[in-house]
């Protein structure tokens, strides 16, 4: 991947809306999922990203099948997918609450339901199965019309302004729940809120993205950024700037190699991932020798 061909890439933006859209899109999405990653990674969550999609997918299904009965037609399996996505919230406080020694196992829980939920009703779908399982496991970019962009654009600007505002909450409710509490927070119902806020993301992007690569996008540059970020803020200002390098590398080289976006997005993510964690070890080795040359 050289310069022409980035050069080439981003004449062709100027020229063609089918790639002019989703390239926007990914760039917000770029800038979402890092936002949202940040919180879900230290407040010890990465999994629920995981548990949600496929939960989320379980209502895209079930909106699917019922699409095709004829008197239910006005049924939009991407609502019925938020609306899924929104209830496993929901379930997943509640199994918390029940197993309180065992919280942990109320995503597996969840999980399970949608996956079987998911395979229950993609088989009940008949034809076409095949590229269903594929368009909603793995997604499509390229899905994205400039109807979706402005959703896609909605949505960033609601929780780029939500981040702003509670700010300080957040990294109260991240770093210390007791102190919030004192504080006057409402921390399970900022907890709720910002879970909600997930579940709606990963349902909108389901389409685009995919299940299985919307953990990636939420958690791989968060868990880079840790690795040199020394504040919150500051993990993520990094993370965003790994996920959007990702993105532009991504689109740019799947283009040319013909390879699915999606997936040439999160492998440059990972390929940043083992870089930094090779630059963070060499730099520990070099602290190490330079600590025990002045011990000597």
């Amino acid at each position: 991947m050289n310069l022409t061909m980035m050069l080439n890439f981003f004449t062709l933006l100027f020229e063609k809306e089918w790639i002019r859209w989703p390239f926007i899109a990914a760039i917000l999405i770029g800038i979402l999922a890092p936002l949202l990653g940040t919180v879900v990674v230290i407040k010890r969550l990465s999994f629920i990203a995981d548990t949600l999609s496929h939960f989320s997918l379980a209502g895209v299904c079930i909106g699917v099948y019922l699409s095709k009965i004829v008197m239910i037609r006005f049924i939009d399996p991407i609502v019925l997918g938020v609306i899924f996505s929104i209830g496993g919230t929901f379930i997943i406080e509640k199994l918390r609450s029940l197993y309180k020694n065992y919280k942990e196992l109320s995503m597996p829980i969840v999980l399970s339901l949608g996956v079987g939920l998911s395979s229950l009703f993609i088989s009940l779908s008949g034809g076409g199965t095949s590229n269903l399982t594929n368009q909603l496991l793995f997604g499509n970019i390229y899905n994205v019309s400039l109807r979706i962009l402005i959703v896609i654009v909605i949505i960033t600007i609601t929780i780029i302004l939500i981040s702003i505002f509670f700010y300080k909450q957040i990294v109260q409710l991240c770093f210390d729940e007791t102190y919030a509490q004192v504080c006057g927070l409402r921390v399970k119902a900022m907890q709720m809120m910002l879970t909600i806020i997930l579940a709606i993301v990963i349902s909108v992007f389901i389409d685009t993205i995919g299940v299985l690569l919307i953990s990636a996008l939420l958690i791989v540059p968060v868990a880079t950024s840790i690795l040199i970020g020394d504040s919150f803020l500051k993990t993520i200002i990094i993370s965003i700037m790994i996920s959007e390098i990702s993105i532009i590398c991504g689109f740019v080289f799947s283009y040319y190699a013909e390879w699915p976006t999606g997936a040439t997005i999160v492998l440059f993510n990972l390929i940043i991932l083992m870089i930094v964690i090779l630059y963070v070890a060499i730099k520990k080795r070099i602290k190490q020798h330079h600590a025990n040359k002045a011990s000597v």
